[in-house]
């Protein structure tokens, strides 16, 4: 039983065997380890396909029992989930005073007449105060005394179907991450670096995505292969991205003085004794001090003297990132190695690069975008079509749309189509003046864009005309693409929920999905009257004061209300109170119960689900956030607040290694319509209160007006003149909700 394999495979909502499906036998009757086996996934929510099943019965004792415990290590099944009160469902009645009056007698102490119990944190919980019978841990410092061994098992009301994996749906999963069109998100990047240890790279791996580039990189560097590195370096920001990516983690490019001041704001603090911002640059400044032994070197050296770019054509290349270049160049010894023999071309080009003998095309560009002589501008653009499509919008308003468009037409067949799509996605909000935007920087957070001046040059009627041409681009673009693609099919199968599901291109995903791998924008209906939201950390880590926090913002027609650690009830909502430090190794787990019928009752219309990292520093690595629901009552233990049940998580994301926000908001319960959007917005700051509900709306607007996959498939279908049936068994292509479960194979459709 392979371990790794057997997360990758769950990930897809499968289990990995290594057997031969042929020679299942799909008339065995169950053997005693397969019904056993079975009986437990039924607990934790999931049941298994037919062929599954029957392949069961080939897996012995021990390996079904491996099987077993991975799927319990990826559930958090083994974790502590109790929380700081006891039947948290019903309030404490703990108030501000009540913290008052316990930080005033812990101050003055028994000697001021204050009478109560002293707690193993050394509290002194004063008489009248808290009711310490309905906590776990001490109720001002928020330190949890107790743990538990156990979760429920079993409430949930559907189950999730496993189906079977072997090594060729390893190996088509493996391929299809290598030469996916869109940049992997965290939780393809992991799986990816999972299959690079467990199989072989293919002789022509095929991989298009220059950041997928790097993960294939670093394994062949790891495994010694330097030279078969090399053929993945083209240029020398290849090079420079991988060095950053040893250095950082991080397969984007990343400016140091961003990494050092973003740093800072992590490890700042609203309370100043506890603010350690200078530290953090300070650290950051020393983690990022450049040393490499000699043989590293040597590898960079011939990797760069095998560049097949050019001198000036590199020199051009590295001028963007010339400051970290320069230090590159001296930390690798780039200049020692070019006066050796071999390395003439080296030598070439760090002359070139030093002496600066080379233009730049953006110089170029920004020369004649001064001058307004629109046919230099738009003939410099041409020859680079990349570039052309990020300022197409900005282009189009400055020099006219006609002419613009026109010269961008010329050049479409030359772009990725998930750069055209991303286009369309666009278009509606950039030409609307009123409309708030948005950006993700690479180092976490949400930030609002202020629309493009030119815009008020313009009516209402000509923008709404630009965005209608640029979409009308896009499809006819994507039309003539299907259109060229050979099939004999004739008939095609879309799955409706499909339709609900948006095109993944613009919004990667920065957390693992350890059991979907389910795109942002997707929806979930809620079966029940309650949706509880689960925050678990924690795990692994020694005891300490970390605190993270669960929170939650509902929105009524005329004002909101919080449920946090500093309100723990409001309409509709209950919490399970505030732990700030975490018990050995096994973690701790806050909870917050909506009443959607309360909510209903009151007239809600959202609610926005948030964590964040009170403590400095971002969220803590492993973080396990997410909801369950069940059309069944969910219980709450009496007697130590375990809430958590593995059969009724409707979803759940985990922090990666690499992430750098301080906030997440990880999804929004549409009332009315008892649907549940799950999106990923990271924010930098300590508590909800700081979250933009104008940048909420502007990223739920995003994935509305996003095209979905069933609307993709449609213009496939009308380019190859396929007839859509509603029969899966006889269409000649079916496309269904499992499919989708793969973003890899879903952006396979925007090969070209």
């Amino acid at each position: 039983m392979n371990k790794n394999l057997t997360k990758v495979a769950l990930r897809y909502r499968a289990i990995f065997l290594d057997i031969d499906r042929e020679k299942i036998d799909m008339q065995s009757e169950a053997t005693v380890p397969a019904m056993a086996y079975t009986t437990r996934l039924q607990e934790k929510g999931y049941c298994v396909s037919e062929e599954l099943l029957h392949a069961l019965n080939t897996v012995n004792a021990k390996d079904l029992a491996g099987i077993t415990l991975c799927i319990n290590d990826v559930l958090g099944v083994t974790l502590n989930w109790a929380p700081l009160v006891k039947g948290w469902k019903v309030p404490t009645g703990e108030t501000f005073i009540d913290h008052l009056v316990t930080l005033v007698a812990n101050i003055f102490g028994k000697e001021a007449g204050f009478n109560g119990v002293t707690l193993p944190c050394g509290h002194l919980i004063p008489e009248g105060t808290f009711p310490l019978e309905r906590y776990n841990g001490c109720p001002f410092c928020g330190t949890p005394f107790k743990t538990a061994n156990y979760v429920y098992k079993g409430q949930g009301s559907k189950l999730k179907e496993l189906r079977l994996f072997t090594m060729d749906d390893m190996q088509h999963i493996f391929h299809t991450l290598l030469t996916s069109a869109t940049p992997l998100d965290a939780t393809q990047k992991d799986s990816l670096e999972v299959l690079l240890r467990e199989l072989p790279l293919p002789k022509d791996p095929g991989v298009t995505m220059k950041e997928t580039a790097m993960l294939v990189v670093k394994a062949l560097v790891e495994q010694g292969k330097d030279d078969e590195a090399a053929k993945f370096m083209k240029s020398p920001t290849d090079v420079l991205r991988f060095l950053w990516y040893e250095k950082t983690g991080h397969v984007q490019i990343i400016e140091p003085r961003t990494l050092v001041e973003h740093a800072g704001k992590l490890h700042s603090h609203i309370s100043l004794p506890l603010d350690r911002s200078n530290a953090a640059e300070e650290e950051m400044k020393e983690k990022l001090k450049l040393k490499y032994d000699r043989r590293q070197c040597l590898r960079v050296a011939r990797w760069m003297n095998a560049l097949p770019m050019a001198a000036r054509q590199a020199a051009e290349n590295m001028n963007p990132k010339r400051g970290m270049w320069v230090r590159m160049i001296r930390a690798l010894r780039l200049a020692e190695y070019s006066h050796k023999k071999g390395f003439e071309r080296l030598q070439e080009l760090l002359d070139v690069f030093y002496n600066q003998d080379y233009t730049t095309w953006q110089g170029r560009i920004d020369k004649a975008v001064a001058a307004s002589d629109a046919d230099k501008t738009l003939a410099l653009l041409k020859e680079r079509p990349g570039m052309f499509a990020r300022c197409l919008f900005a282009t189009m308003l400055r020099f006219g749309s006609e002419k613009v468009l026109a010269a961008f037409e010329e050049v479409t067949e030359q772009l990725p189509s998930r750069l055209l799509l991303s286009l369309g996605n666009a278009a509606e909000t950039y030409f609307n003046p009123k409309q708030t935007r948005i950006a993700r920087p690479i180092t976490g957070g949400t930030k609002e864009i202020l629309a493009n001046p030119l815009l008020w040059l313009y009516d209402e009627n000509d923008l709404a005309s630009m965005a209608s041409t640029v979409n009308d681009l896009y499809q006819a673009s994507m039309e003539r693409r299907f259109a060229t693609q050979q099939t004999e099919a004739k008939t095609i199968y879309i799955d409706p929920e499909l339709y609900r599901i948006p095109i993944s291109v613009g919004d990667r995903s920065t957390t693992i999905q350890d059991t979907s791998c389910a795109l942002q924008g997707t929806r979930f209906s809620v079966e029940g009257d309650a949706v509880r939201l689960f925050l678990q950390w924690g795990k692994g880590l020694h005891a300490q004061h970390l605190d993270m926090d669960l929170s939650c913002r509902i929105f009524f027609p005329n004002h909101s209300e919080d449920c946090a650690y500093y309100h723990l009830a409001c309409t509709g909502a209950n919490h399970s109170g505030d732990i700030r430090s975490i018990p050995e190794m096994v973690g701790t787990a806050e909870y917050i119960e909506l009443s959607l019928s309360e909510l209903q009752e009151a007239g809600a219309s959202t609610a926005v689900f948030t964590c964040n990292a009170y403590s400095t520093g971002a969220l803590s690595p492993n973080l396990m956030v997410g909801w369950m629901d069940s059309a069944h009552p969910m219980k709450v233990s009496e007697e130590d607040g375990v809430a958590y049940d593995p059969s009724c998580v409707q979803h759940i994301v985990r922090i990666s290694e690499s992430n750098l926000s301080k906030g997440l908001v990880f999804g929004i319960l549409d009332v009315p319509k008892r649907e549940i959007i799950w999106l990923e917005m990271p924010f930098t700051a300590q508590t909800l209160k700081s979250v933009s509900i104008d940048s909420v709306n502007a990223l739920l607007h995003k994935l509305e007006t996003k095209l979905t996959i069933g609307q993709l498939l449609e213009i496939k279908a009308k380019a190859q003149q396929l007839t859509r049936i509603e029969s899966l068994a006889e269409a000649d292509e079916a496309y269904t909700y499992e499919w989708a479960l793969n973003p890899a194979e879903v952006t396979k459709l925007l090969n070209g």
